[in-house]
C-alpha cells in the first residue's frame, strides 16, 4: 500500500494510536516494537477495542483476507512516512520546542496562550486546526535533525541546553550539536526562532547560524510561596507553576503569544489558569503532607534547579526523596555527588547510583518498593517533600504513600 492510500485511510480515521490502553473507536493502530514488546502481538486486541484498522509488519499475525490489517516492511518507517506526508498537506503554522529541560511546560505553556485566540493542537493536527506546537525531544546525536525532516517547522524554540543523556551524547558540547540540529534546519529553511536572550549559550549557537531570533528575556520572579508569582511585560500575576527557573518557560509563552497576536490580558489569562501534570512539579496536600512531585524526569541541571528552587520554600521540615538519574554514561559518580552538594535538608536517596561516602546521614534506598516498604512501616507526617527523580526510578508511585 502506498502513503497515498493510508493518507487516505487516515483521512477517515483521523486518529493514530500506538497503544492498546489509548484506542479509541475508529482509530489507527501502529504496531510499533521496542526491546521489550512488539506490537504486532497486540493487533487483533487493537481492533476488539474498535479500531477501524491495524498497521503491522508481521505477515504472519494477519488473517488472509482481512482488509484491517495493512501489512508493511517496517511500522515506524510508514508511522514517520505518513507523518511526513500529512505535514506537506498543512497550511498553518507550525512551531517546534525542543530543550534539555522544560520542553514540555514550555509547550503546554504556548498552547495556553495561543488558544486564547487559535484552535491549537499538539497531537493528531488536522486542517481545521489555526497552529500546532510540536516538542520534540532526542538522546543520541542525529536524532533532532531527523524529526525536523518531519516536522518542518515555520520557527522553533529551544528551551536550554543542560547536561543530559550524557551516555548518548558523549559529552555537553554534543549535547549542544544535537540540540542545536533545530537551528540548523531553520537557518537553512529561512526561518526563525525564540531565543532566551538571558541565555549565552542559545544566543552564541543562533549567532553562529546567522539564525533570524526574536528575542526575550526572563522577566521578575516576585516570590515563590510554592507557586511562582511574576511580573513580566509590567504585568504582575499569580500562577500554579513551582519554581524561578519555569520564568523563563513563562516568559517564552509571552513572547510566542504576542508574535501571533495574543494580547497581553489573555497571555496573563492564560497562564494564571494553567495547571501541570503528569507529575511536573505537581502540589499536592495529602493530608499528612505537602508534596511536590517531579517524577517525570531528571538530569543534573534540572535536579540542582530544584534543589536550589525548594531550598528557598518555607516550610517547619523540608525533606527530599530523590532518584537516580539515568544516561550519565562515566561522568554519573561525579555528577550525582556534585547534585548531593545542593541537598541542605532531610534526605532519601533512591538507586545504587548515589556515592556512598558522600552525605552518610542521608537514608538510602535500591528501589522505589524499598521505600514503600517504609513508608508503610512508619508513615511520615507534618513535612513538606519534593519528590524528584528519572522515570526509570518509578518515584511517581510515591505520593499515594506520603
Amino acid at each position: 500500500m502506498c502513503i497515498q492510500e493510508l493518507y487516505n485511510i487516515y483521512l477517515r480515521h483521523p486518529r493514530v494510536t500506538t497503544d492498546t490502553r489509548t484506542c479509541g473507536e475508529g482509530s489507527l493502530f501502529f504496531a510499533l516494537k521496542g526491546e521489550r514488546f512488539d506490537g504486532n502481538q497486540y493487533a487483533a486486541a487493537a481492533l476488539e477495542k474498535g479500531c477501524a484498522a491495524v498497521v503491522v509488519d508481521d505477515a504472519s499475525v494477519a488473517p488472509e483476507g482481512d482488509g484491517r490489517y495493512i501489512v508493511t516492511d517496517d511500522v515506524l518507517a510508514t508511522l514517520q512516512k505518513l507523518a511526513a506526508y500529512h505535514r506537506t498537506q498543512l497550511k498553518i503554522p507550525v512551531i517546534q520546542v525542543t530543550g534539555t529541560n522544560g520542553k514540555t511546560t514550555t509547550k503546554e505553556l504556548l498552547a495556553a496562550v495561543l488558544s486564547k485566540k487559535y484552535r491549537v493542537r499538539l497531537l493528531s493536527i488536522t486542517s481545521d486546526d489555526d497552529i500546532a506546537v510540536v516538542e520534540t525531544g532526542a538522546n543520541h546525536p542525529g536524532e533532532i535533525a531527523f524529526l525536523c525532516n518531519l516536522v518542518k517547522a515555520d520557527c522553533g524554540l529551544i528551551t536550554n541546553v543542560g547536561r543530559a543523556h550524557l551516555e548518548g551524547f558523549g559529552s555537553f558540547e554534543g549535547v549542544k550539536k544535537t540540540k542545536g540540529e533545530l537551528y540548523d534546519d531553520l537557518a537553512a529553511r529561512g526561518k526563525f526562532v525564540f531565543v532566551n536572550g538571558d541565555d549565552a549559550d542559545l544566543m552564541a549557537m543562533a549567532a553562529e547560524r546567522n539564525l533570524r531570533t526574536e528575542a526575550y528575556v526572563a522577566g521578575e520572579v516576585e516570590s515563590c510561596t510554592p507557586f511562582v508569582h511574576c511580573r513580566v511585560d509590567g504585568h504582575s500575576f499569580a500562577t500554579h507553576l513551582i519554581g524561578a527557573y519555569n520564568i523563563a518557560n513563562i516568559r517564552a509563552a509571552f513572547t510566542v503569544g504576542r508574535h501571533f497576536g495574543v494580547g497581553p490580558d489573555e497571555a496573563v489569562e492564560a497562564l494564571t489558569g494553567y495547571e501541570p501534570k503528569l507529575g511536573r512539579s505537581e502540589y499536592k496536600e495529602t493530608g499528612r503532607n505537602r508534596l511536590i512531585v517531579d517524577a517525570y524526569n531528571a538530569n543534573p541541571t534540572s535536579m540542582t534547579a530544584a534543589l536550589e528552587n525548594f531550598s528557598h520554600i518555607e516550610a517547619e521540615r523540608r525533606m527530599v526523596i530523590l532518584g537516580a538519574m539515568g544516561e550519565l554514561g562515566p561522568e554519573s559518580p561525579r555528577l550525582h555527588a556534585e547534585v548531593m552538594q545542593h541537598i541542605d535538608c532531610e534526605a532519601w536517596l533512591v538507586g545504587k547510583e548515589w556515592p556512598e561516602d558522600t552525605m552518610k546521614e542521608a537514608r538510602r534506598f535500591q528501589s522505589v518498593d524499598d521505600v514503600i516498604a517504609a513508608l508503610k512501616a512508619q508513615p511520615l507526617e507534618g513535612r513538606t517533600i519534593l519528590v524528584k527523580g528519572s522515570h526509570s526510578t518509578k518515584l511517581y508511585q510515591l505520593p499515594e504513600y506520603l
